[in-house]
């Protein structure tokens, strides 16, 4: 896998702009607004802005969108930091905030009002909606828009100083009422906040709005590309109308790609939001949210994000991508990097009748069966193992070729059994099967040449480690639960089931955050956040097998055919 990218339309036009010199460096940001978590749709982002700026030796600045206090804080900046460090991007000394900028923002707006592009409306909230009209009906002239220049700037002064109350006034820029697109129909450039600032503290009770803050901020940065997602293409116009008006020293460009939009999903930070504060996961960082955090907490590791956005290129057009195209990639990247060890997560007990009672022996296993170079490690085999009960079928058909009552198979790496007995109790539940070993077949001795064709993992009983581990699947049953009315009707109830695994003691050493793969099970991530004293805790990261490959095709068929 490689995420070298490959030359799309936005690289293009980055390549042609040095190559015309218009530009002789190229430098981006990144700007969230520091209201949630990062999710797979950030990364795209992160990637484009980092990667077009590291290609031409440019400079990526990032940029803390917090022009709106009421909905943000210092754990949302602190986490915004973290996950774009996580994913291998680093910005320098270039980590800047649109707080930053107030008191410039504050001038500029000044500058607005003295060249009468701006004026202060005392309408409410909701009579400035009833007066912006619609998409069919052009909006009117506020009664307060032709207040004179002096007027609107002693308003504008007194809003900075505290007098008035939120929303009592609100400043709008003068542009056209009667315009096709909304944006420009007078847009709120500050409204009053009496609210402390993550950042700024107590100094501001006035904020700018982001469509007046983000497109200075670039020119005050030197941004030469402004890269933002397709929703923003109709704000462009409004963020070149600033420029001309202000006429900054140096001008962005705005350019506009589509999100990347992932099936099962949702990456409205509202939903989101609501997600976790309704208990419905248990936090920002759950493994089955779509955030950076929940992802690494789950244990995706950051060269499959990185090749999966690179797979999903950059375009004009909006997309759904299937949750099993990110998936493969984590498969991909796990299957060569993973080194493998032995859990059973359904566990059914195999007592060896003709095994020593106390005798114990140490098979050797290996890490990674296509890289010797990572070695091998003792695994303790003793007369009781636990195997997987889904490895055991009573009544089973002719090509069930794991365990069965008088049939054999091979313990992997050890020796191969027989099934002589199955106990049950009074409920007739299987709990124990009584077996006999082949002293003569062990692996690596070459002393017998007997094969069976069924071959199963295990753990033995006396030296197993305990653990919780936690089987994760999509969180939604719906290819786009955006569309949904109510996201709660589209839960997957089984997005989460907790199993009491027994593990093969040389998963003990496994430091948080490391990933192996359970064979035969998946790839699974030691989570140390829950561990305790008496047990670990490991979340499943993906199957072997895309097994909703088939449901997973069917259901996007039908989200196209509904759009």
């Amino acid at each position: 896998m490689s995420d070298t990218p490959s030359r799309d339309f936005i690289r293009q036009i980055i390549q042609d702009d040095l190559e015309s010199g218009k530009h002789d460096e190229i430098v981006t940001r990144f700007p969230p607004e520091p209201n949630g978590y990062l999710h797979i749709g950030h990364v795209m982002s992160i990637c484009l802005n980092f990667g077009v700026a590291e290609e031409n030796n440019g400079r990526t600045f990032l940029r803390l969108d917090d022009t709106n206090p009421g909905k943000e804080s210092k754990e949302y900046v602190d986490a915004i930091k973290r996950d774009v460090h996580w994913l291998g991007f680093d910005w320098g000394d270039r980590l800047t905030h649109a707080s930053d900028y107030f008191e410039q923002l504050y001038e500029s707006a000044l500058r607005l009002i003295e060249l009468g592009c701006a004026y202060v409306d005392s309408l409410s909230a909701d009579e400035i909606r009833d007066y912006r009209g619609t998409l069919t009906e052009a909006g009117r002239n506020s009664p307060y828009r032709d207040r004179g220049v002096e007027e609107n700037r002693d308003l504008f002064r007194r809003m900075r100083a505290g007098e008035f109350g939120d929303g009592e006034h609100v400043l709008r820029a003068k542009i056209d009422m009667s315009s096709p697109n909304m944006n420009l129909r007078d847009p709120a450039i500050y409204r009053i906040r009496h609210i402390p600032h993550q950042n700024a503290g107590d100094e501001w009770c006035i904020y700018p709005m982001y469509d007046f803050a983000h497109g200075l901020s670039d020119a005050y940065e030197h941004i030469t590309h402004s890269l933002c997602t397709l929703e923003f293409e109709d704000h462009r116009p409004l963020y070149d109308w600033f420029l001309d008006q202000l006429e900054p020293p140096h001008r962005p460009r705005q350019i506009e790609f589509s999100r990347l939009n992932l099936a099962f999903t949702v990456t409205s930070k509202r939903k989101l939001n609501t997600l976790v504060d309704e208990g419905i996961v248990s936090g920002w960082d759950d493994p089955r949210m779509p955030t950076i955090a929940g992802m690494r907490r789950r244990g995706y590791p950051v060269a499959a994000l990185r090749e999966f956005v690179t797979r999903a290129g950059v375009t004009k057009k909006d997309k759904l991508i299937e949750m099993g195209a990110l998936e493969n990639c984590v498969r991909e990247t796990l299957g060569d990097t993973a080194e493998r060890r032995m859990a059973v997560l359904k566990p059914l007990k195999v007592v060896l009748t003709n095994y020593p009672d106390d005798k114990v022996e140490m098979m050797q296993a290996m890490n990674h069966p296509a890289k010797p170079e990572l070695g091998t490690r003792e695994m303790p085999f003793s007369r009781e193992v636990w195997i997987e009960r889904d490895d055991f079928m009573e009544e089973a058909p002719r090509k069930f070729f794991r365990l069965k009552p008088g049939g054999e198979v091979r313990l992997r790496f050890a020796y191969i059994i027989r099934c002589d007995e199955v106990i049950k109790d009074e409920s007739g539940e299987v709990v124990e099967l009584r077996c006999s070993y082949d002293p003569d077949t062990r692996s690596g001795t070459g002393s017998s040449d007997r094969k069976v064709k069924g071959t199963i993992h295990w753990v033995s009983c006396q030296h197993a480690i305990d653990a919780g581990v936690r089987l994760y699947d999509r969180l939604f049953t719906v290819a786009n639960p955006n569309s949904a009315d109510d996201i709660h009707a589209v839960l997957n109830p089984e997005s989460l089931q907790t199993v009491d695994a027994k593990l093969e003691p040389a998963l003990g050493a496994l430091a948080a955050g490391q990933t192996v793969q359970f064979e035969r099970l998946g790839y699974f991530c030691h989570d140390e956040l829950d561990d305790s004293p008496t047990s670990r805790v490991f979340n499943r990261i993906v199957t072997l097998r895309d097994s909703w490959a088939r449901l997973e095709k069917q259901a996007m068929q039908q989200q196209t055919q509904a759009l």
